[in-house]
């Protein structure tokens, strides 16, 4: 049996936060391969269903965040799963919003859950890092703890749905086929509007920050009056700079 972990605060009031991204990827994995009803266990939330040939449990665990390895390490102490069979969903502010990397073992960057994780099963688990951008380090905890603006959707959306498509990849333990499985399904928005084929990125998917989608979109209205200037052409006068030329000519010409 395979453990996917996403990592996360219970209760409604955390459930938008982008520190709950995790809780968002299992929820969709259940949900698009029709895994059975949520229930209580193992200090946390579990779900238990089938990724082709492979026997899955979900977990969301209760504890918080901070305690997230409780949960987990009661998980696979019952269904004896080591820990490289363990895969955790995790919000991370060093990759840009809509990046995602998938890696085995490692540090924890700081990130609390995967300290509490590490502490309890060990380091050499799998961690599937989904980028929520970094807003400087003295706003950390209001960003991660705060809930993703309705402009992420655009690239949220389109994470979520491709993690959980790409889930049997991963389960095989190829990452390296899990990335390209991810970029062929994920089409990241790209100025306000969807690609129409998916983007041939690297291993990580790069859509634009929000704020960089903001500013282009603001340029192009700005720049649209100026493109005949760029394109090599005299641009016309305005009609007011015309008429005011023509009254001087012919005021010049009576005084003449």
């Amino acid at each position: 049996m395979y453990l996917l972990v996403g990592l996360g605060n219970p209760g409604p009031q955390y459930a938008g936060n982008r520190h709950n991204i995790g809780f968002m990827a299992i929820d969709e994995i259940a949900r698009q391969h029709r895994f059975g009803p949520w229930r209580r266990k193992f200090q946390g939330e579990i779900s238990e269903g089938q990724i082709g040939p492979h026997k899955v449990l979900l977990l969301k665990p209760a504890t918080y965040m901070n305690e997230s390895g409780r949960a987990i390490s009661e998980a696979c102490r019952f269904y004896k799963i080591p820990p490289e069979d363990v895969f955790v969903y995790h919000d991370e502010l060093d990759l840009n919003p809509g990046k995602v990397k998938a890696k085995l073992g490692g540090g924890v960057a700081g990130h609390n859950g995967l300290r509490s994780t590490g502490a309890h099963i060990g380091n050499n688990f799998h961690r599937v890092r989904m980028g929520i951008g970094h807003p400087g380090r003295e706003r950390v905890t209001q960003w991660v703890l705060g809930d993703f603006a309705k402009a992420d959707r655009e690239w949220l959306e389109p994470v979520l749905d491709a993690i959980a498509r790409t889930v049997p990849s991963m389960l095989d333990h190829d990452l390296g086929r899990f990335m390209t499985d991810f970029n062929q399904h994920i089409a990241p928005p790209v100025n306000g509007h969807k690609k129409s084929k998916p983007q041939s990125a690297s291993a990580d998917g790069n859509p634009p920050r929000t704020g960089e989608k903001a500013a282009s979109g603001s340029s192009d209205s700005t720049n649209r009056g100026c493109s005949s200037a760029h394109s090599g052409e005299t641009p016309e006068p305005p009609k007011n700079a015309m008429a005011e030329a023509l009254m001087r000519l012919v005021t010049r010409n009576k005084d003449e």
